[in-house]
């Protein structure tokens, strides 16, 4: 475990050393400030009737985090492109392959690097909905439902770009590669409305479906099931590509 710790702290402070984590933190938040600010003043205008407190969570709080996963289809991939890739293409992804830590303690630990990216994004997602405590009453649940949601999805994205990146030895591929991924599991849920099981099975496996439960404040262990086996699926597919490569 002191080993994946280790590698986690170094593979943190080389994302937040690095000024594109900064910049994607400033896009992250100056682009959902402004939906924010939209979504008051809309609200403003357009009172949602008695149960304004809970309307207020769902309409601001809702609207948010769900423009908030458009905007994190397009960003992870560039946080995980450099997880695998660029070490692979400086070289000193052959060191630690050749050393004797174990690969899922090395996938775990870049992972746990990337954690830190997905913890500091969901506190800024946070700050801003739980301002409006200020002269208004939140529905708390819901908020924290919707902050479960994306965390949990920022995790699923995550995996998948840390799998995509041990793939290729470019940044660049496995940034384009990881949002091709993404948004193809993206699109199930437009082609979930197809009859029969079929339907039934791209809804399932659609990424953001589970999403929207959760952000309406509905807590199903299915989706938080859902989106744990897609996480570890996607580590457990950059432990075999490792492998391979290991005894390659």
């Amino acid at each position: 475990m002191s080993l994946v710790l280790t590698i986690a702290r170094a593979e943190a402070r080389r994302i937040f050393v690095s000024p594109l984590a900064w910049t994607v933190l400033a896009v992250l938040q100056s682009i959902l400030g402004v939906v924010f600010l939209l979504l008051i003043l809309d609200y403003a205008q357009n009172p949602r009737g008695p149960e304004s407190s809970v309307g207020l969570s769902d309409y601001i709080g809702g609207g948010l985090y769900s423009f908030a996963t458009l905007v994190l289809l397009l960003v992870m991939p560039l946080l995980t492109m450099r997880l695998f890739a660029e070490e692979r293409k400086n070289g000193s992804l052959t060191l630690l392959l050749a050393s004797p830590v174990s690969l899922i303690e090395i996938v775990l630990g870049k992972f746990l690097g990337l954690f830190s990216f997905i913890a500091a994004a969901t506190l800024l997602l946070a700050a801003m909905p739980l301002m409006l405590l200020v002269g208004s009453n939140l529905d708390l649940g819901r908020i924290a439902a919707g902050l479960l949601g994306l965390s949990l999805m920022m995790m699923a994205l995550g995996a998948a770009g840390l799998y995509v990146s041990t793939l290729t030895r470019e940044p660049t591929i496995a940034a384009v590669a990881s949002f091709g991924l993404l948004l193809m599991l993206w699109l199930m849920q437009v082609l979930s409305s197809q009859p029969g099981w079929i339907g039934k099975l791209l809804g399932y496996l659609a990424i953001v479906g589970h999403f929207e439960n959760l952000r309406r404040g509905i807590f199903s262990s299915v989706d938080i099931v859902y989106y744990l086996l897609f996480t570890v699926l996607f580590l457990w597919l950059a432990v075999l590509q490792l492998d391979s490569e290991r005894n390659g």
